[in-house]
This record gives structure tokens, sequence and C-alpha cells, in this order.
């Protein structure tokens, strides 16, 4: 860790950046560890594994990285040779450096969408649950093609029928909402070309730790559902979207 560096000055674009509102809810936001985001990162880690073991992915930069359950769980895994993050939360950074994380190298604050790397300088980048919460989600999508070979993004699936019909702002912080199909559009309109897509249930571990008991019955269902009528139970039920895109020249 010695090597590890530590930016905590933003890059300030002048075009874009994240809104007064967004960055006060997270600037405070993680206090440190918690059990249900390390349960989360069992399955949102195991998702970059399977679509990503094939490509290259020695360098990789976590956009959005929380308080580093992610980053840690690929640094243990031993996936990723150089591991980098960037973060809007202040209280995130402090979390990441609490953890020691072996293979991260770089931990930077950034004002949400300018990526403070050169053109592909990674192999690849990283949008696991990032994308629901940003407010221009093209231009980070561009700037994550721009500096990797690879990206993998991951979102929930929350475009259901059980959606409301009018937004009300929760500090969990979702502001987009996306199908199987509009997620898949929305990177290919930044020029990124879909290598592979994946629906997943969340763990059970998951399930257990929220709703107890209930919780087997509840994830039994949706696995169920999901294997045999995956259309159907994504109209019904959330679940994660996992796609591994490349740059339409790649």
């Amino acid at each position: 860790m010695s090597s590890l560096k530590v930016n905590i000055q933003p890059e300030v674009s002048r075009t874009v950046a994240v809104s007064a509102k967004l960055s006060q809810n997270y600037d405070a936001y993680y206090d440190g560890e918690s059990d249900w985001r390390a349960l989360g990162a069992i399955g949102k880690v195991k998702n970059v594994v399977d679509l990503c073991a094939a490509t290259p992915h020695g360098r990789i930069l976590d956009i959005g990285s929380g308080e580093g359950a992610l980053l840690q769980r690929l640094s243990d895994g031993n996936f990723g040779e150089e591991l980098y993050s960037l973060e809007i939360s202040r209280s995130a950074v402090t979390a990441i450096l609490r953890r020691n994380i072996s293979r991260l190298h770089e931990c930077q604050l950034f004002d949400g969408y300018s990526i403070p790397y050169k053109s592909r300088q990674f192999d690849l980048a990283i949008l696991s649950h990032v994308v629901e919460h940003a407010e221009y989600p093209r231009k980070l999508l561009y700037e994550a093609a721009r500096v990797a070979d690879y990206v993998f993004v991951e979102v929930p699936l929350e475009d259901t029928m059980m959606l409301k019909p009018d937004f009300v702002f929760d500090p969990v912080g979702h502001i987009n909402f996306y199908s199987r199909k509009t997620i898949r559009r929305l990177v290919q309109t930044c020029d990124l070309r879909v290598l592979s897509q994946v629906v997943s249930n969340p763990s059970l571990a998951m399930y257990k730790y929220q709703f107890g008991r209930k919780g087997t019955l509840k994830y039994l269902l949706k696995e169920c559902l999901l294997r045999t009528a995956e259309p159907l139970a994504c109209g019904l039920f959330t679940y994660h979207c996992s796609l591994l895109c490349a740059g339409v020249s790649e």
C-alpha cells in the first residue's frame, strides 16, 4: 500500500458536474463497511468475473466505488493486477482507504463525469450500480469508453410494473430507471458495442439478510421465474442486468 496515491481534490468540470443536491447527499453517505454492501458485492463481483474473465483486465478502473466492497473482493480474488478508484463522495474515499486494499494503486475524488486519466489507460472500466445515479449517464459512459478498452455496466432493472408513475427523491439516489432494452440502448447510443448481456438475481444471502426466513421463498420464486420466463420476470420484479461492452471500433 506504500505506492497508493490519493487525490482528495476533485477535478472540476467547466460544463458538467454533479448537482449540489446529489453531491451533498453522497458526501457523508458512507460511514464504513456494511454487511449489506458486502453481501451485495458477492454477486456483483461474480458478474464482473463471469463476463470479463476472457477479456484483458490487468488494469481496472472502478468508477463510483462506494465504500469499496467490490474493490475489496476483486483484490482478494486476484482479479486485476492494478485497481484504481474514482468517487464523488469524500466519505467513500475515506472508507475505501481504511480497507487497505492490497491491489489498489490510486483512489481519487472526481467531479462525477470528467475522468482524470488518459485515453486507453485501462483494460477495463467498471460502472457497477452507478449509471442509475448519474444525471448525465451518456457523458459518463463516453468517458469510461475513452479511458478503457472494455466497459462493464450493471444496473438494477427497476422499470417494472411496480414502478410508481411519479418520481420521489430517495437518499439511495436512483434517478434513472431501466429495463433490459433501455440500458442496452443507452450504452449503444454511446458508441459501445454489447458483447454480453446477462440478467441475474441478487444472492440468496441478500434475501435472507433483508427478509429473514421469508427471504428464501422470495429468492426461489424470483429465481424460478427468471429461469423459465425471463421477460415476464423482468416485467414483475427487479433484477440486475450486466453488460460487457467494447468500443465500436474494437
